[in-house]
């Protein structure tokens, strides 16, 4: 069951380790990084899809592909806050779902994006849905740069951690990979974003752990196929990079 949804796009211009990496265009695709996000939302179940920027240059080259967008505040902290302003600009119902593909995801799955939403019209227990996938190796697991997370039997999430401890005898044996996707319903994304940050957000540097340190619930569920790549450093870039070449000469011996 996939619920009626809109997806918002956060993109914003300001990156300290990738400066307008919105606007860089992975090789191999001739493609800019938002345009990749734009491309893998259109190709969704998304009754619509927006970017939220907050500079000229990313909604000049918006209009340039045919993406619609709005204009948002530089003040904000993080994309969900942009992503909340956008639903208010639009007048959303506290009901409605939305879901937060982030600007800077190359090959992402838009059945992923149908899973995120699915989850809520099946879960009405649920504020926030989101995704995961197993750790393909112990390195992986070790790095803090990817976030962990831990739910039980129903899927409702327990933790958030960039801490990686050792399972031995779990399955998956590293545990999870959080994925940066969620789906949200409008009510809630309005109240999280008038939520003080709490101390453990703070600490770990993970704003979904506000919602859990506040009471609401998150259902997490195993994504149905690999995520694709966030691009955050030069190093995922030239990952991103080499799964396009990889693309590339996957279609061509077809």
């Amino acid at each position: 069951m996939t619920a009626s949804f809109t997806v918002i796009i956060p993109s914003r211009y300001g990156s300290t380790r990738l400066p307008a990496k919105a606007l860089i265009e992975i090789p191999g695709t001739g493609k800019s990084l938002v345009r990749h996000a734009w491309e893998s939302a259109t190709a969704s179940a998304a009754r619509q899809v927006l970017v939220a920027t907050d500079h000229e240059s990313i909604a000049a080259h918006c209009a340039g592909i045919g993406a619609s967008f709005c204009m948002t505040s530089v003040q904000h902290q993080s994309g969900t806050d942009r992503v909340a302003e956008v639903a208010d600009q639009l007048q959303l119902g506290d009901d409605e779902v939305v879901v937060n593909v982030q600007g800077d995801e190359v090959g992402l799955p838009p059945e992923l994006i149908n899973q995120v939403a699915g989850i809520l019209a099946r879960k009405p227990e649920c504020s926030v849905a989101t995704l995961c996938e197993p750790f393909d190796s112990e390195a992986a697991a070790q790095d803090t740069g990817n976030v962990k997370v831990s739910f039980d039997a129903s899927g409702r999430a327990l933790s958030f951690s960039r801490a990686y401890r050792s399972r031995p005898g779990a399955n998956p044996p590293w545990g999870y990979r959080h994925i940066g996707l969620y789906a949200y319903r409008a009510g809630f994304l309005r109240k999280f974003t008038r939520m003080q940050q709490s101390a453990s957000e703070l600490r770990e540097r993970l704003e979904q752990l506000r919602a859990l340190d506040n009471g609401y619930a998150i259902c997490v569920e195993v994504a149905c196929k690999p995520a694709g790549h966030g691009i955050d450093t030069p190093a995922d870039l030239e990952r991103a990079a080499a799964w396009a070449l990889s693309m590339h000469a996957t279609s061509r011996d077809r």
